[in-house]
């Protein structure tokens, strides 16, 4: 055994560090969440991102086949998470006997902060990968959403008609997307929002800080009459 140790031990460093080095799809994974993160879906080129990760082309065909599928690949390491937390932070609305807006949206703030667990960054990095997925229109992420997670967002659609219902089907369709509108904004601006409030009012200013201020501005505008 101690024979099976020193051997182990006296490996070259540069075969121990192969073995610690992230696989190819991984590498290809991290760096195309980056590069989509920075400058979004259609801006970035594979090219651009074998380059970064240092892999050929032929390596993403082979892992993911497609470029769409490779973006539904590195959304989908938010999703898989995000989603069921969703799933069940609304759950534990469906017992509430005076359901307000403002509820139903603070559901998403633990999922949403629960991504900083995947990336330090996790949560910023989640929100503008949504707001770049809504603002280029990826049909392709909307299909995979409603695929994977259309239980979930029937759920959430069901609370929101309890807790207004007032609004007709086509008054919640139009009221929804300007939310998202509003949303994407806070999304892809994120950064630059955070600067100008920590100048304009010198308080310390992060990305909670946003979405706390935004679900309170979606939740009044959707239930206002």
């Amino acid at each position: 055994m101690s024979n099976l140790k020193s051997h182990a031990s006296d490996a070259p460093s540069s075969v121990r560090a192969s073995s610690n080095k992230p696989s190819t799809q991984k590498r290809i994974l991290d760096t195309a969440e980056r590069l989509f993160a920075k400058e979004g879906f259609e801006q970035t080129s594979l090219r651009q991102i074998t380059q970064e990760a240092d892999v050929n082309l032929a390596s993403v065909n082979y892992h993911f086949g497609s470029k769409k599928a490779l973006i539904q690949a590195v959304v989908a390491r938010y999703m898989d998470v995000f989603m069921p937390a969703l799933d069940e932070e609304l759950r534990a609305l469906d017992d509430e006997s005076a359901l307000t807006t403002l509820q139903v949206f603070e559901a998403f703030k633990l999922p949403l902060f629960s991504l900083n667990g995947i990336h330090k960054r996790g949560t910023e990095r989640f929100l503008r990968l949504l707001g770049f997925a809504y603002s280029e229109t990826q049909g392709h992420l909307r299909r995979y959403t409603q695929s994977a997670f259309g239980n979930v967002l029937q759920h959430l659609l069901a609370l929101l008609h309890r807790a207004n219902p007032e609004l007709s089907d086509e008054e919640m369709f139009w009221r929804l997307h300007f939310v998202l509108g509003a949303t994407v904004f806070a999304q892809v601006s994120g950064q630059a929002l955070i600067e100008i409030a920590r100048a304009e009012f010198n308080h310390e200013v992060n990305i909670k800080t946003v979405i706390e201020h935004l679900i309170v501005f979606i939740a009044g505008g959707l239930e206002r009459p």
